[in-house]
């Protein structure tokens, strides 16, 4: 089994024995659960704090939505929406990671206090990310990646998905370590959702111990995504965004318990809910 915690993560974290929770902050318009909610800067600021408060142990601030048909933005714009969210984040004392494919704002990010750099790419849309991230010090997210949203369905073809998905994400540790990163603090991520259909998800999910054995701490991100609401349809009417929260909480339970690093959510307190229980369930012991 791979460490608890990535090296470089925040010594209180670090110290933390159960999955960590991961709240989602989008300021972007158009990502695909949250877009629009948190483009006035002083909103964004004012969630972030709060999903610190319910209990998320890192805020994922990002500027770029990554959702299926999404078109890129330009870097600047990235930077000008997530520089600012994140200063006052941290000077508010939240633990900030940034969710970006590039190592411009990676880079500024981090400078402006972020502690985790979370790349959906992981490393291909921006390779120059990996040496960029080799200079700060902090735990890299490498998110299993096909191709950028618009075209990211096209390429949702395994011969074996779960077997597929561990030899590419193999790949992106090695060639982040090979970029001068700490293999310590390469994170992976299966990327559920991106170039996968549900039953690819599942069996991701399913097999959760086959991408632990690559011996990296796992981020899972299921939340209010397709895949949940297609098994909770009603007369093939799948169920709304905004009703899969508890379906992603039992998601989250699962993957705590089965050992997952942290779980990236939206609704951040039932899914702290869940993995308390998972943690005591686990330890066979509460607090």
């Amino acid at each position: 089994m791979p460490a608890r915690h990535p090296l470089g993560l925040p010594e209180h974290l670090a110290a933390v024995d159960r999955c960590l929770v991961m709240g989602v902050l989008n300021v972007t318009p158009d990502s695909f659960s949250d877009g629009g909610l948190w483009t006035d800067r002083e909103t964004a600021i004012a969630h972030g704090i709060a999903m610190a408060e319910q209990g998320a142990d890192l805020v994922d601030v990002g500027g770029e939505s990554t959702r299926p048909g999404a078109q890129r933005i330009s870097t600047q714009t990235e930077l000008d929406r997530v520089v600012p969210v994140i200063e006052a984040l941290v000077a508010a004392g939240v633990v900030v990671s940034i969710d970006t494919m590039r190592a411009a704002v990676a880079v500024a990010a981090v400078e402006a206090g972020a502690a985790v750099v979370n790349d959906v790419s992981g490393g291909l849309s921006e390779p120059a990310i990996l040496g960029a991230v080799a200079g700060l010090g902090v735990p890299y997210v490498a998110m299993h990646w096909r191709g950028y949203g618009d075209r990211m369905h096209d390429n949702a073809v395994y011969d074996d998905v779960v077997v597929d998905v561990c030899a590419e994400l193999a790949s992106r540790a090695r060639d982040a370590v090979a970029a001068g990163i700490d293999p310590r603090s390469v994170v992976l991520d299966p990327g559920l959702g991106f170039a996968k259909n549900a039953d690819h998800n599942w069996a991701l999910l399913h097999r959760l111990d086959a991408l632990l054995d690559l011996g990296h701490p796992v981020l899972v991100g299921a939340s209010r995504k397709r895949f949940l609401g297609s098994l909770l349809a009603v007369d093939g009417e799948p169920r709304a965004i905004e009703q899969r929260d508890k379906a992603t909480d039992a998601v989250s339970a699962l993957a705590a318990a089965a050992g997952a690093w942290c779980v990236r959510v939206h609704d951040v307190r039932g899914t702290r809910d869940a993995v308390e229980v998972a943690a005591a369930w686990t330890k066979g012991d509460g607090p």
